[in-house]
């Protein structure tokens, strides 16, 4: 009923999640606490439209707000200085290089001053969910120097973003662009951002209802594509090439900014 939510416990079936239509609407999603962060309960998460956000000292808190913001990867939004960027800064992208360096970024001091949600259970969790190849990273680089980059899960035909980061002008939006570049050429339907922000916005993300989100994602979520390491991408892109799918390419990855 409104009004309350479910709490799971560890011995809990991992698809024992409650319908989101039931998700609380102040806070809005809100829909269960509890359980664990363990691959099998993760991945029936994001297949229901459902993921973990939660802070030190509280539990486990499961969430499926309305509207979701979401990005069609073709209607990624290269803005004018961004395109600069693009061709001169001499950065260049990567996947799957530098996950647990990704993921500790998103959490980091440096980047989140003021605390954040990525404790080191979350962590484990998400680096975990990388070795059984369904979590990956999408880096920028300058040099040798790592300087943005994001990490999700993909399922299906859905990348489910969950956190980037950035420590040069665009470089988050830089491993953005890679990423758009990649599910094209894989042929991936959306990206979920879960929660809409100006900067998403500005990049072309879009809001969904619920229920037009959770119909979406029933069609492409189920859609066949191989787990693992994305290895066909792993070599460094020049990011004045960002514009290709990487397909065709011989030579052979809540936001800040």
């Amino acid at each position: 009923m409104r009004g309350s939510i479910v709490w799971l416990s560890e011995r809990d079936s991992p698809d024992a999640f409650p319908p989101v239509k039931l998700a609380l609407r102040e806070p809005d999603g809100l829909l269960a606490a509890g359980g664990d962060l363990s691959p099998p309960r993760l991945i029936a998460a994001y297949r229901r439209g459902i993921f973990p956000w939660y802070s030190q000292g509280q539990p486990i808190l499961w969430w499926c707000p309305d509207p979701r913001a979401v990005l069609i990867p073709s209607e990624f939004k290269t803005s004018r200085s961004l395109a600069k960027n693009l061709r001169n800064r001499g950065c260049t992208t990567r996947v799957d290089t530098a996950f647990d360096a990704v993921i500790a970024a998103c959490g980091s001091a440096e980047v989140r001053p003021g605390g954040t949600w990525l404790s080191p259970e979350m962590r484990a969790a998400y680096s975990e969910l990388h070795r059984q190849g369904y979590a990956h990273s999408f880096e920028t680089w300058l040099g040798d120097r790592l300087v943005g980059g994001l990490y999700g899960v993909a399922i299906g035909r859905v990348f489910f973003g969950e956190s980037m980061f950035s420590l040069e002008r665009d470089a988050s939006k830089m491993a953005l662009r890679r990423l758009c570049d990649e599910l094209i050429a894989r042929d991936f339907h959306m990206i979920d951002c879960q929660m809409a922000t100006p900067h998403l916005l500005s990049l072309g993300a879009s809001l969904l209802p619920r229920t037009d989100f959770i119909r979406r994602l029933g069609i492409h979520v189920d859609i066949p594509a191989p787990a693992g390491s994305w290895v066909i991408s792993t070599a460094p892109q020049a990011l004045g090439d960002s514009n290709l799918p990487l397909s065709s390419m011989s030579a052979r990855t809540p936001p800040t900014e």
